[in-house]
């Protein structure tokens, strides 16, 4: 269960939520649905870099692909939920200087290795991941307002949930 599953429960518990879509240069997964990115070229990736089309976007050390946020147009009265990684926290943060950034914190390095695993990931990718995952570990706690531990999606989702019904609260 990763953060796309926790995401996913969270949208299904709390309502004004609007996810965006992501893109990305990495070939879709086998057990990956087709609406998980919006899978482009490089050359498609960056052309929309050129004319402007990312809030955000990085390439990411651990395989080299390149992912962005695309600009946003949200429903009115809803609240943006970006699933991205710290370079792309960074550069929202910078642009939405109002946006409350969440790390997404692993049980474990363990529990890490299992995930990548399960989602079909090969050794070279998993070490790679992990090597980098510590460094993100430390960097994301420091960066965020807020940390939740993904460690049973149910509870983590109630966190979440709450982080948001909090900042609901604040900006009345």
């Amino acid at each position: 269960m990763g953060k796309g599953t926790l995401v996913d429960r969270l949208l299904k518990i709390r309502d004004g939520l609007w996810l965006s879509r992501s893109w990305t240069t990495r070939p879709r997964r086998p057990s990956e649905p087709e609406s998980a990115y919006v899978f482009a070229t490089r050359d498609e990736f960056m052309a929309r870099v050129s004319a402007g089309g990312f809030v955000e976007w990085t390439e990411f050390a651990a395989n080299g692909q390149l992912y962005g946020t695309p600009t946003m147009e949200p429903p009115d009265g809803s609240d943006v939920v970006l699933e991205i990684d710290l370079d792309g926290a960074s550069q929202v943060k910078r642009r939405y200087p109002a946006a409350v950034l969440v790390f997404i914190s692993v049980p474990s390095v363990e529990v890490q290795a299992q995930r990548l695993r399960r989602r079909g990931d090969d050794e070279a990718s998993i070490e790679k991941r992990l090597l980098v995952g510590a460094e993100e570990e430390r960097l994301g706690r420091a960066m965020a307002e807020h940390v939740v531990v993904n460690d049973d999606v149910e509870r983590a989702a109630a966190e979440l949930a709450g982080i948001i019904d909090i900042c609901r609260q604040v900006a009345r």
